[in-house]
């Protein structure tokens, strides 16, 4: 590998020689190295970096670059074993695009040479992909991936968690060969290296029906019989946004095979009375049985949401999944009857995020949302957050008192149009009253791009407000809106 991605190549004592076994390891594990560095680094007085223990040293190490790495492997006998450590080297993160560029390594190579030397010790590998907008660039990813896959299948790399993001499939730029060729290196995978994933996510993937669920179907195949299973899974934006995937039963009959789940993100094309049926299914024959404890969905405009969910069903889930958290995001929905056929009462939803960018001639109205559906959820709700371009309307009268009937609010981020004294009676209300809301962040909208006049305002009003608790997390300022 090229000494700038790995500085340890052609060293006769890289661990890829001498292996990383033995006492010194088995002491990092148990996290009772107390070592002094510096021993070998100098026969004169060790500065106070080289007097670092070595689990300072590889907490410093985290932080750093490939190429600051090898920097730092090169100082020292003392540092460059120290950087041996396989912790150093459990996580990757991969940003592919597919470009070329004649003063680095090509990405294919840099990924596959990585792999081939330290993915013996990869345990939580992330991959995020720039949608490609030609095939000449889509078949570059493709041979990238395809690659690191291979290898990773190869070294039988220890992985635990799987990020693979915003491969976008459903773009005209991957072609229909290319489209199978990845979904069969991934499927490949799953089937070979998949027993020990506790965390997957396929997010923004936008894969056929068909293929979708084929790779749901090796993924639920390969956990079982297996310790520890896959207990978190994020699917959002997993199928293509025109599909109506809730029309589909086997969606909820492959998630049923999943028993370790504990957390679980779907677009809301997927839901449906039958997936919430599904997802109340335990074998209860199991010693440790397992119930789905966060719900997160996604809604949005572009994809389908307008299938009728019955209030029963999610009742029913909440009841059978103790402490059940449901986290709803909701994006470019601004239909008051969607919103209300969205947003069931018996949902145990403790978070909302909402953004909603509408001009005025539009003729919808906040109001609906904050006097009336958001408050069904005041004895669970702790997270709410709203971006909101209500330039003709005022809301903040409702915003408030949708923050003082919220028992368990927790965290408010809001971007509003609102008055600047609304800032004011939001702490206010924080420091005189009873309340768990720990972290108020507020950015006011304003129509005018020159703003000093209205921070200046914000200013005098806070200016009272000197000393706050410390374990209130507070933050306002005014923004022009473009």
């Amino acid at each position: 590998m090229d000494e700038e991605f790995f500085p340890w190549q052609n060293r006769k004592d890289s661990p890829l020689n001498e292996g990383l076994g033995g006492e010194e390891d088995r002491k990092e594990e148990m996290g009772q190295e107390l070592s002094v560095a510096g021993h070998g680094c100098s026969s004169e007085r060790v500065s106070s970096w080289g007097s670092l223990p070595d689990v300072c040293l590889r907490h410093v190490y985290r932080f750093l670059t490939d190429r600051d790495r090898r920097n730092a492997d090169l100082v020292c006998h003392h540092w460059h074993n120290v950087m041996r450590s396989p912790s150093l080297w459990r996580f990757r993160f991969f940003h592919f695009n597919g470009r070329l560029s004649k003063y680095r390594q090509s990405e294919s190579s840099s990924a596959v040479d990585y792999v081939r030397s330290l993915g013996v010790y990869l345990e939580q590998l992330e991959v995020c992909v720039c949608p490609p907008r030609r095939s000449l660039v889509a078949r570059r990813l493709e041979q990238t991936i395809r690659g690191l896959f291979s290898e990773l299948t190869r070294v039988n790399a220890p992985l635990k968690s799987l990020y693979l993001m915003r491969l976008g499939l459903d773009q005209p730029s991957w072609t229909l060969e290319l489209r199978n060729s990845l979904v069969e290196c991934l499927i490949l995978f799953l089937r070979r290296g998949a027993s020990r994933l506790t965390f997957v996510c396929l997010s923004g993937m936008r894969i056929s029906m068909n293929q979708g669920l084929e790779v749901l179907s090796v993924l639920a195949q390969s956990q079982r019989g297996s310790f520890p299973r896959c207990s978190s899974l994020d699917l959002k934006g997993f199928f293509s946004r025109e599909l109506q995937v809730h029309h589909n039963s086997e969606v909820p009959r492959i998630l049923r095979y999943l028993q370790g789940l504990t957390d679980l993100s779907l677009s809301y094309s997927c839901l449906s009375d039958e997936l919430l049926i599904a997802l109340q299914h335990r074998k209860r024959g199991w010693r440790d049985v397992t119930y789905l404890q966060t719900f997160s969905l996604h809604c949005t405009l572009n994809e389908p949401h307008e299938q009728v969910v019955c209030g029963c069903s999610w009742a029913t889930l909440a009841s059978s999944c103790p402490g059940l958290k449901v986290k709803l995001t909701v994006d470019q929905i601004i239909d008051t009857n969607k919103l209300a056929g969205i947003l069931l009462p018996e949902i145990p939803l403790t978070e909302y995020s909402m953004t909603a960018f509408y001009s005025p001639d539009q003729n919808w109205s906040t109001l609906p949302l904050l006097c009336c559906m958001l408050p069904r959820y005041r004895h669970s709700l702790q997270n709410l957050c709203l971006d909101l371009s209500n330039c003709n309307e005022s809301l903040d009268e409702e915003l408030l008192e949708l923050v003082k009937v919220c028992e368990h609010l927790e965290q408010l981020r809001i971007w509003a149009f609102l008055e600047i004294s609304t800032v004011q009676r939001l702490l206010h209300f924080r420091l005189t009253k009873k309340s768990s809301l720990n972290q108020i962040r507020v950015r006011v909208y304003s129509i005018n791009e020159e703003t000093k006049e209205q921070e200046d305002q914000l200013k005098e009003l806070l200016s009272s407000y000197l000393h706050l608790p410390p374990e209130l997390d507070f933050f306002a300022k005014v923004y022009p809106f473009v």
